[in-house]
């Protein structure tokens, strides 16, 4: 565990973002891409924030050598999520860092391509575990913790869009974004009673440095079917997540927010 700390004990605020301020916030697969955006969004609302990686440790610890400088409270932690033991000790240092845990997102996972012909059993496993379940996993052991404090907690799962539309060479993707969502349907049934919340959100297309280089035809359509006519952004998905796990979604569980800038909604014939 890398130390973190506060800055003069004061959290810069983004004001538009409900407030999660002495809340405590786990996010795994946060060195990067979606993770670090969902990471960040949730320091921005006030949550004090367990920066979770696997091996990109320097970036991990850039991430909370942001959010420090900017008046929050993080903490990067690395865990091998392929292995069960390790996801429980991940939320088991979550949770002792500041004697609680409020929120768990979900953000760790791959997403290779490959032809579902040529595809063997061995790749379609090693998705499922990194995908699926570490989800379950982490789930399991935070609503452990979560379930014995104040206030219970939350749960979101990062899906994808590809959860109900597929896309060529991505079968083995689709399905463990499709099974989080239902996970997190099956989760909230049977932790409502305990006072967990579980939810997924489903981004479309979210731009990266060099997306527009390494794929500039599928950028430009994307661009074209958008209503919003822009490709998502981290911190597109971190708003979404950190209004699931505030109070403005207190009575949201089970459900999807598709975060797509409307591509969904465009009409397929």
């Amino acid at each position: 565990m890398s130390e973190g700390a506060s800055v003069g004990g004061a959290v810069v605020r983004d004001e538009t973002l409900p407030g999660l301020g002495g809340r405590v916030a786990l996010v795994t697969g946060a060195s990067g891409g979606i993770g670090a955006g969902v990471a960040l969004r949730f320091a921005q609302a006030g949550a004090a924030v367990v920066v979770h990686y696997r091996r990109g440790g320097e970036r991990a610890d850039e991430l909370v050598g942001r959010i420090v400088a900017a008046g929050g409270d993080a903490v990067a932690v690395s865990a091998d999520l392929t292995r069960e033991e390790e996801c429980h000790r991940l939320v088991a240092e979550a949770h002792s860092w500041r004697g609680r845990l409020d929120a768990l997102v979900n953000s760790a996972g791959i997403q290779p391509v490959r032809e579902l012909p040529g595809m063997t059993a061995a790749e379609w496993r090693q998705l499922s575990e990194a995908n699926v379940t570490s989800a379950f996993c982490c789930t399991q052991a935070a609503a452990e913790v979560m379930a014995g404090q104040d206030g219970g907690g939350t749960v979101t799962h990062i899906a994808s869009i590809e959860g109900s539309s597929p896309a060529p060479g991505h079968a083995h993707y689709s399905a463990s974004k499709a099974a989080l969502i239902m996970f997190a349907r099956s989760a909230a049934l049977e932790y409502g009673p305990r006072g967990i919340r579980v939810n997924s959100v489903s981004p479309g297309l979210i731009d990266r440095p060099g997306l527009a280089d390494d794929w500039p035809d599928g950028v430009a359509r994307w661009g074209r079917a958008a209503p919003l006519g822009r490709l998502g952004r981290p911190e597109d998905v971190g708003s979404a997540c950190v209004f699931l796990a505030s109070d403005a979604a207190s009575w949201i569980t089970g459900t999807d927010l598709v975060v797509d800038g409307g591509v969904g909604a465009r009409p397929t014939w």
